[in-house]
């Protein structure tokens, strides 16, 4: 049971923003003052030690979140906010359930009162939410929990007749929070890892208290400090393949989704054939995603194919070996679309990615390219559309000891610039930084033969028309490929530019040749410099410093 409460003092009539306010709060409190002892009871589905930690992060940042309303908020945007900010912010198997959760009562209570029986649907939904969220739930979890109180609700609800509002609120809410400790008693008895180990579940622990707290609010009788049973035995490793865990798998991976629900559904199956302890939450374009892997590249990839993949985190668990590492040292990784691009990135001392022009490589081909750069590697994406991938690998390495920098390296010449300035007997955040600068200030540009019709910055385009790209915008559209070349270059200087940098494409030097005719006549003043890039798809790319 809890702590001991206070005197009680008068309940609410209705849950309203106010209070919603009040718990979100609360849960992040109660759950920071025993987030250490959570921790200790994490044996499933990983005894990873961090599902406290998970949780109290998890609502902080859904508290945080309402703090940013204004004070006269309705519910509609309050529990809006509270649903948003706990997926958006959810930690570990358990935080992205307790967040699927919140969504399940926020759909119930955004456009209800918030009395008695519509806490009750409440429960109800956020019981089934999480329950479809799981791909492979299982008992003796929060979803016991869950499900257990949605019942106690249910029942308390069905038996108030005769109360008056607050009487019948205040009772479904002790009712579902008695009825979530008693589940939690009994988790022991319904996994084996549990029972083996003397612990309740950790993630059940979480969702007790995060009920318990929503009745302190309900009633007004709050409590110092909520009790989470300790362990009655000593750990025991979790064992290949019981209730569903497979310790094999070495990654957790969790990234937010901006997909459709067609997509996710893909995503789902193709998740669940690669690791286990899947859940997959959200709606309305926006998912967290969380999945233990055995090859965290393959789940970000999948991500990726179902749309676009955010604020991804890969974290080793616990029992997973390191992966060896064969550099040492600083080094440098540099993505490159075209065999003259990565000849240049090679010569300049770069472990080189290569990737197709419009394409991305495998997440593993740059884990393994950092691993072979050193110990501190800066990495050059060199292309928005690498960034995640990048991002992705960077995270894995620096799980195994690597000191990771990814650079926002937008274009080939931004990676050029970069490397022009690095130098390894720097400290590695001085020269993180000294790189970073230098490709700020390379201006980029390129000149592409369209393919397709498209609405673009200049106007509307049409299959061969020649397109002059800067700064990731289209800026003039024209017919002769040398022409648009000169123009986009010309307009790409300043008064302060001192070196022009072109990269032939694959189909010859005509375009280079009539740039740096004009460059001479124009402006005698600048450095020209013309490199061999072989890249299919772009005639020119151009860099101005």
């Amino acid at each position: 049971m809890p702590s001991q409460p206070a005197d009680a003092g008068e309940s609410l009539r209705i849950l309203d923003p106010a209070a919603v306010r009040r718990w979100a709060r609360l849960c992040a409190e109660a759950l920071g003052r025993v987030r250490a002892e959570i921790d200790a009871l994490n044996v499933f589905p990983v005894p990873d030690g961090d599902t406290g930690t998970n949780l109290h992060l998890t609502m902080l940042s859904a508290a945080e979140a309402l703090d940013g309303l204004p004070h006269d908020a309705d519910a509609e945007a309050t529990w809006g906010t509270l649903a948003h900010g706990a997926l958006i912010g959810a930690r570990g198997n358990s935080g992205v359930i307790v967040s699927q959760a919140l969504r399940g009562m926020a759909e119930v209570l955004k456009p209800a009162k918030g009395v008695g029986r519509d806490l009750r649907e409440a429960l109800a939904r956020a019981a089934e939410l999480a329950r479809s969220a799981v791909a492979r739930p299982v008992e003796g979890t929060v979803l016991s929990v869950l499900s257990a109180a949605a019942r106690a609700a249910q029942e308390a609800e069905e038996a108030a007749d005769g109360l008056d509002a607050a009487g019948e609120l205040a009772e479904v809410a002790r009712s579902a929070a008695s009825a979530a400790r008693a589940a939690l008693g009994r988790t022991t008895e319904q996994l084996d890892v549990l029972s083996r180990n003397g612990v309740v579940d950790a993630g059940a622990a979480g969702m007790t208290v995060v009920l318990e707290s929503l009745a302190a609010v309900i009633t007004d009788s709050y409590v110092g400090r909520y009790e989470v049973p300790a362990p009655a035995a000593r750990f025991t490793p979790v064992g290949p393949g019981e209730h569903g865990h497979v310790e094999e798998f070495g990654y957790e991976v969790m990234f937010l989704l901006d997909a459709d629900e067609a997509a996710v559904a893909a995503l789902r199956e193709e998740l669940d054939r690669l690791g286990d302890s899947l859940v997959v939450v959200g709606g309305d374009g926006l998912w967290n995603v969380h999945v233990h892997v055995d090859d965290a590249g393959a789940a970000v990839e999948a991500g990726m194919r179902a749309g676009r993949p955010h604020r991804v985190k890969i974290a080793y668990l616990e029992a997973a070996a390191h992966a060896p590492r064969r550099g040492q040292g600083r080094g440098v990784v540099a993505v490159a679309a075209g065999d003259g691009i990565a000849r240049l990135f090679e010569r300049a001392g770069a472990v080189v990615v290569r990737r197709e022009p419009g394409s991305s490589p495998a997440l593993g081909a740059v884990l393994d390219a950092i691993r072979q750069a050193g110990t501190e590697v800066a990495v050059l994406p060199n292309d928005t559309g690498v960034n995640a991938v990048a991002m992705g690998a960077a995270a894995i390495a620096r799980e195994e000891g690597v000191v990771v920098s990814v650079l926002p390296t937008k274009a080939t010449v931004q990676g050029l610039a970069a490397l022009a300035v690095h130098d390894p007997l720097r400290r590695f955040d001085d020269d993180v930084v000294a790189m970073t600068d230098s490709a700020g200030h390379a201006r980029h540009g390129h000149v592409w033969v369209a393919d397709r019709e498209a609405m673009t910055s200049a106007g509307l385009c049409r299959p061969g028309d020649v397109l002059g790209v800067i700064d990731g915008d289209v800026a003039l559209i024209g017919s002769d490929v040398e022409a648009v070349a000169v123009t986009t270059a010309s307009r790409m200087l300043s008064a302060a530019s001192e070196l022009v940098t072109l990269i032939l494409g694959a189909d010859g030097d005509r375009p280079a040749r009539a740039v740096r005719e004009h460059l001479a006549s124009a402006r005698p003043d600048l450095e020209t410099v013309v490199h061999e890039g072989g890249q299919g798809g772009y005639p020119l790319l151009i860099g101005v410093e």
